[in-house]
């Protein structure tokens, strides 16, 4: 019963988690394409995912952003991009 009820627990636990995710939404004033790192027009930055292709990512275009911080940094887990 104890083993039932642990693996429901981590069941939700993973199906909540991107919930907790924090949203960011601006225009990308820079983008480092050797370290993969943008900068929104508020001045923060966000680390893209290893697997996005960072051609398709560029200066002026509107983004709509989920990421978690981890060690300090924020890690994009999801994203939209909006040419304008």
């Amino acid at each position: 019963m104890r083993t039932l009820i642990a693996a429901i627990a981590f069941t939700l636990a993973g199906a909540i988690a991107p919930a907790l995710a924090a949203e960011a939404e601006g225009t990308i004033q820079s983008v480092d394409r050797e370290t993969l790192v943008i900068t929104l027009s508020d001045g923060k930055t966000y680390k893209l995912p290893a697997e996005i292709d960072v051609t398709a990512v560029e200066e002026g275009m509107s983004i709509l952003a989920f990421y978690e911080e981890v060690d300090g940094q924020n890690l994009i887990t999801d994203m939209q991009l909006f040419s304008e």
